[in-house]
């Protein structure tokens, strides 16, 4: 019986998003993404969100990214990690080919939502509707049974999550809390959701406002000031995704999380890195490599 459990927890599909492109506020003021701010030695934010993401035990990552910082995110990353749990089995016969990697797939915003409802977690909503379109047409197995958020303006150190493996890829809903706030609370922590949470969050999306005044007609010619356009832009990750419903979710309690949103932030989190020192995973977790073209060697690519 231990086997057929094993079995079927191994048969889902848990699918990790890690939303860059938004119109959240950060007070950096760098001509590169935030996501890329150094939190060790050749260690950024965006590498600890998908280590993350690779600790939670998740068969894809799926990261949402516009056009003009996808190719230096990808340079970073690359274009797969390792699993951390097969990385390192001391008693392996052989461990090469018991080692599994995980693809990352970049997918930007489309251009009809750009500057109308892109926000941070319109971004989450797009990148699951993504793999949900695309791995469903090529068969059921590959279909996402649910969807882990790993927002990389934050950080905790990651391994905190791998007894939880189990429970985030279980039927019940998991989220993580950092002294009783969670992602409800506007807290950038991680959490998981299903197909019916999607749809009441992209309902909260489409209570915004347009270009005209609620309630009319383009006969009317009634418009709001420019200001109050497209107020989705700025819904924060409290309001969209305050329907989560956390009655009967698995609650991850973590230590040392920090949001790291502004400057101030930002200082406070390298003053806790003096305290505890953060290193770069293993390069059997994050390889920043990427594939080869169709028909090209690398050597005959340079």
């Amino acid at each position: 019986m231990e086997n057929v459990e094993e079995t079927h927890i191994e048969g889902k599909n848990l699918v990790g998003i890690i939303p860059i492109a938004g119109h959240e506020k950060y007070d950096f003021k760098t001509p590169w993404p935030h996501c890329l701010m150094p939190i060790a030695p050749d260690y950024t934010l965006i590498e600890a969100a998908v280590a993350e993401c690779a600790w939670a035990g998740c068969k894809s990552i799926w990261i949402v990214v516009n056009d003009d910082f996808a190719p230096i995110i990808r340079k970073k990353c690359g274009d797969w990690c390792g699993d951390p749990v097969w990385s390192f089995r001391s008693f392996d016969p052989k461990p090469g080919e018991s080692k599994r990697r995980i693809p990352i797939f970049y997918v930007p915003v489309p251009l009809k939502n750009r500057n109308r409802i892109d926000c941070l977690s319109w971004s989450v909503l797009h990148g699951a509707l993504s793999v949900f379109k695309l791995s469903s047409s090529l068969s059921k197995w590959t279909t996402p049974s649910k969807y882990y958020v790993r927002f990389p303006h934050s950080f905790m150190p990651p391994h905190q999550i791998r007894e939880f493996r189990k429970q985030l890829v279980g039927p019940k809903n998991c989220y993580m809390s950092f002294n009783g706030k969670t992602v409800k609370d506007g807290l950038f922590a991680s959490f998981t959701f299903g197909k019916d949470d999607w749809v009441r969050f992209r309902r909260v999306v489409r209570s915004s406002t347009g270009v005209r005044v609620p309630g009319t007609t383009p006969d009317d010619n009634q418009n709001l000031p420019p200001e109050e356009r497209w107020s989705a832009r700025w819904f924060g990750v409290d309001k969209v995704f305050a329907p989560l419903d956390l009655t009967d979710a698995t609650e991850i309690k973590v230590n040392d999380f920090f949001n790291v949103r502004s400057w101030q932030e930002y200082v406070d989190f390298l003053c806790y890195t003096q305290k505890k020192m953060i290193r770069k995973p293993v390069k059997s977790i994050l390889f920043a490599s990427t594939y080869n073209k169709v028909g090209v060697d690398r050597d005959e690519e340079g």
